[in-house]
């Protein structure tokens, strides 16, 4: 069978088109693979360097401020790394510091209070546990404390439990537990983050220096924008938070109600 020259240069023409249709898109002709998704950093972590107007420990007014608004005012650093377990768990380690001029410091300098602990968490679905044990250093003493934590990331209140037990130290007030039911709604409004905490708690006998039952209520809200001009992921925070403390409960308290207020920078890695 004969073959006329048109119909043989079609053929070819055919051939080379089919060709450069099944490598198109590539550079060799061969099947690319997807790119493989960037892992999450297994050190993740938080340093906040905020001033507080009060010291308030569980309902506790540390520094007895009361009404009066930042007359005893303190600076409190921060430091937490989270370390990525797998499988939803972390191990926790963390630091926080009481610094100010309220008092002759048995640390050194305006150094008041060091705060130490480790723990480990688990997240699974919206459910975040965490158990933490802790150490306080002040005033030539230390206590010990246990923190479990339940909360639920709903997206809307994100109801939480906390169970703050004192296991040893703080004399001459009692070993005990603080059981603080609390719910933190929260909306964004342009680059500002806001939530709104409320807080209600109540103490075993004792452990603050007087009854058991209930301790305190707070309410307050909070504010975050992000600091565009420093490099990392830095924000800046501000807050107002409302206390009603029971004063059977509080003895050393100097005012059963008073507002609080704080501010600060926090950066997260």
């Amino acid at each position: 069978m004969k073959y006329s020259k048109a119909t043989v240069a079609s053929s070819l023409l055919a051939l080379a088109l089919s060709g450069a249709a099944a490598t198109a898109g590539t550079t060799t002709g061969k099947m690319q693979v997807p790119p493989t998704p960037p892992t999450a950093p297994v050190v993740t972590g938080s340093l906040n360097l905020n001033y507080n107007t009060h010291f308030i420990s569980y309902g506790q007014d540390i520094w007895g401020a009361g009404t009066d608004f930042g007359d005893k005012g303190t600076f409190n650093p921060a430091f937490e790394l989270n370390f990525d377990l797998g499988g939803g768990f972390k191990a926790i380690l963390g630091t926080w510091w009481d610094v100010n001029s309220n008092t002759d410091s048995s640390i050194g300098d305006a150094i008041q209070e060091i705060d130490v602990w480790g723990g480990f968490g688990y997240t699974t679905g919206k459910f975040a546990f965490t158990l933490l044990y802790q150490e306080w250093l002040y005033a030539s003493q230390s206590e010990r404390i246990i923190d479990f934590k339940v909360a639920y990331n709903d997206g809307l209140l994100n109801p939480s439990l906390l169970l703050h037990g004192r296991v040893d130290g703080a004399e001459p007030f009692d070993t005990g537990l603080v059981t603080v039911l609390g719910i933190a709604p929260g909306t964004k409004a342009g680059p500002v983050t806001l939530s709104f905490p409320i807080q209600v708690a109540a103490d075993t006998e004792g452990f603050h220096g007087g009854d058991g039952g209930f301790s305190f209520a707070s309410a307050g809200v909070s504010a975050s924008v992000p600091v565009s001009f420093l490099p990392g992921n830095w924000a800046l925070n501000a807050g107002l938070v409302y206390y009603y403390t029971e004063g059977g409960v509080f003895p050393t308290n100097v005012d059963d109600s008073f507002l609080t207020g704080s501010i600060g920078l926090g950066l997260t890695f």
